[in-house]
């Protein structure tokens, strides 16, 4: 029998009880059909989580800041190659219990639209294009390329329109409109819908009145009729309970369950489908949508190869050497040196080639290993703190003295008495490790110093950091400024004569940021979100209006745009030319980047290509990003990139939700960040332009 016909035939041996039991996240044994236990939840958001040693990664955010899709790819199959071994060792020890199976609820494709969100490290920044490619290419490298097998289940989360606020996620409803809708919240689920990711998760709001589980819009209409999507869904965990304890849609679990079973999710991570054996018994739901739901849940079981033998599985021979091996290993220290950005140099201050004497190391974020772990994590044998690192880097260099204090707290103030202790005989080269880490922003719950659920109330550093930071910096030392965090952090801009961006940067991390500092690898990680000036730029929190939102819809000088990083060396964009002066419906076109390195140091820079209408409406957007590349160019020499230009590049989404080619002169920007906003000045700090008809 092929795949469909044995999935038909195990169906139909099964007891109603007993297919309910396969729709619920700890799906039981079967054993007189052949039918192990198996538990669906697994995550995988940076490294295998949750389950003993792995090898952890930089967060998400960061793994966006490289803006390199082929290597997230080989990021995602070094986690794979993990996420299996793992498995096939937890087979043979008959363990089938969470976190050690082969449905991994990742990636999050969410649109980080505010950065005030404490999940918005999980995603991959604020821009649809990029999000949907960095998204892809994470699932690429999960789910393998054999035709006939998953090497992983990959998951497409959280289907819809969410965002935060952390705090309302039970009850909230996020109103949008069809043009922010089409435009900015599901560009990147059709992408990876496209791509046959073989999950889709739904979120715990409500969107335009439904429960995003149990909704006949998102899930019917749009997910599997619009778009065709044929995997299963799955519930966020105990979101469907919600639906009767929270959004007060239901008034029973049992109608809970049927709301969202009739719905489309296939799959409840929580406590509720349990009930739709009652369901059943109340004519709520039929036998034929409980063996449909059945159906799509054993078809990604039998693609992961759980019904057949050992030697069918391309990746039975990986085994526990692979986990968190040397190889490994070097791959996260790597994709941290890629995504940390260089934010601020003033007078090349970095890198530290010329060794000075003494350094001195301060700030909370220092020595604290919890400014690598970002969230969803698993277990390193070794995390590398940044001072670590630092002290790694200059262990050998026996003339230079090296310092630590803590200098400050990071979640409170100091006691009165301590804010200046030892300033007087501080070193003229400061490092100040400062910003966020986990227990300071993230999900509901596991952010323990967080006062709004793991959200943040302002985007600005901490004022207790800034205070020390404030007199370290009037003490006439220069200062080198490391941050942490997952999200947009606002600060003078002349608090520091360098800036660092190192996210949440992995084991590894320590090691990355030394290097940066001390000259052996050139920065030339990019922002996937805009930098605010200040929180009093943002709308307000819970309006899902992309109006004032991102680089798109700012109108206002942000602090640090989209797409922005500074190098060791200096790039020039010499030229953008077009293979045409007109584009229509169907057609495409050649953009052609010529980029010229007039530094001293070969180097990575990522070409940027925006599209502009020139006479937008209000609610169009002042420029998307539609191409992008990451390209090295050694010192002194020019390179051409070239890019693909299909006329959907130039659409525009209307009112009612549909991607249009509206006729007119539109511009395309060709540099280094996303073009500012022309209210505040005109272009990207480094870009080539050029106008194209359309229409």
């Amino acid at each position: 029998m092929n795949r469909e016909e044995r999935i038909k035939d195990l169906i139909s041996k099964m007891t109603l009880e007993e297919k309910v039991s396969q729709l619920s996240y700890t799906s039981a044994a079967i054993p007189r059909l052949g039918i192990p236990e198996y538990n669906w939840w697994n995550e995988c958001l940076h490294g295998v989580a949750r389950a003993g040693i792995a090898t952890v990664f930089p967060q998400a955010i960061a793994l966006a800041a490289t803006f390199d899709e082929s290597f997230v790819e080989q990021v995602a199959d070094a986690i794979s190659d993990e996420a299996r071994a793992k498995y096939n060792e937890a087979v043979k020890q008959g363990n089938r219990g969470q976190y050690w199976g082969l449905t991994f609820w990742t990636p999050n494709i969410n649109i980080f639209r505010d950065p005030r969100w404490g999940r918005g490290q999980e995603t991959y920044g604020e821009d649809p294009y990029l999000t949907g490619r960095i998204g892809l290419a994470l699932v690429k490298g999960l789910q393998g390329k054999d035709p006939e097998h998953l090497k992983l289940a990959a998951c497409a989360k959280h289907f819809a329109v969410h965002s935060g606020p952390e705090k309302f996620r039970h009850t909230f409803d996020a109103v949008v409109s069809k043009k922010d809708l089409f435009e900015t919240y599901l560009p990147a689920f059709k992408v990876l819908v496209d791509a046959e990711v073989e999950t889709v998760m739904g979120a715990y709001n409500r969107t335009l009145g439904e429960p995003c589980c149990g909704s006949t819009y998102l899930l019917k209409d749009i997910l599997r009729g619009r778009w065709g999507f044929k995997g299963h869904v799955v519930s966020d965990c105990w979101a469907i309970r919600d639906f009767h304890e929270n959004h007060k849609i239901t008034k029973s679990p049992e109608e809970s369950a049927a709301l969202a079973l009739n719905a489309g999710c296939d799959l409840n991570c929580g406590c509720t489908y349990p009930e739709l054996t009652v369901s059943y018994k109340k004519g709520l739901v039929t036998e034929e949508a409980i063996d449909t739901a059945l159906t799509r849940l054993l078809r990604t079981r039998f693609k992961l190869g759980m019904f057949d033998p050992p030697e069918a599985d391309p990746w039975a021979r990986l085994g526990r050497e692979t986990i968190n091996s040397e190889k490994h290993q070097a791959l996260a220290r790597k994709a941290a040196e890629k995504s940390i950005v260089l934010l601020k140099n003033d007078g090349d201050l970095l890198p530290l080639d010329n060794s000075p004497k003494k350094i001195a190391v301060v700030g909370p974020g220092a020595a604290n290993p919890h400014t690598l772990f970002g969230n969803y994590y698993g277990v390193s044998p070794r995390f590398i703190t940044i001072l670590e690192g630092i002290g790694e880097k200059v262990r050998d260099k026996y003339g230079i003295n090296l310092e630590y204090r803590q200098g400050c707290l990071m979640y409170d103030e100091n006691h009165p008495t301590n804010v200046e202790f030892g300033l007087s005989n501080m070193a003229d080269i400061v490092i100040a490790v400062m910003g966020l880490d986990g227990a300071m922003e993230g999900e509901e719950g596991d952010a323990i110093a967080s006062d709004s659920n793991g959200d943040r109330e302002s985007i600005e550093l901490p004022p207790w950091q800034l205070k020390y930071l404030r007199k370290v910096k009037a003490s006439g030392r220069k200062v080198i400024l490391v941050l942490t965090g997952g999200s947009a952090i606002a600060f003078p801009e002349d608090i520091a004569d360098a800036v660092l961006y190192a996210w949440y940067p992995g084991e590894k991390g320590g090691l990355a940021v030394a290097d940066i500092i001390f000259g052996d690898v050139v920065p030339s990680g990019k922002l996937p979100i805009t930098f605010p000036a200040a929180t009093s730029q943002l709308p307000p929190y819970e309006d899902y209006r992309m109006q004032g939102r991102t680089y798109r819809y700012m109108s206002e000088k942000p602090l640090y745009p989209f797409g922005f990083g500074l190098s060791y060396t200096s790039f020039r964009f010499d030229s953008l030319e077009l293979s045409g002066s007109s584009i229509n419906a169907g057609s495409a076109l050649t953009a052609t980047v010529k980029l010229t390195n007039t530094g001293k140091r070969d180097a990575e820079e990522v070409v940027q290509l925006y599209v502009s209408k020139d006479e937008r409406g209000p609610d169009d957007p002042a420029s998307s990003l539609r191409a992008f590349r990451r390209i090295f160019v050694p010192a002194g020499k020019t390179v051409s990139v070239e890019f693909a230009l299909a006329a959907a590049a130039f659409e525009s989404v209307n009112a009612a939700g549909d991607s249009v080619l509206v006729p007119g002169a539109y511009t395309v920007y060709a540099g280094d960040a996303a073009p500012l906003p022309v209210s505040v000045e005109k272009g990207a700090p480094q870009a080539a332009r050029a106008g194209i008809r359309v229409g």
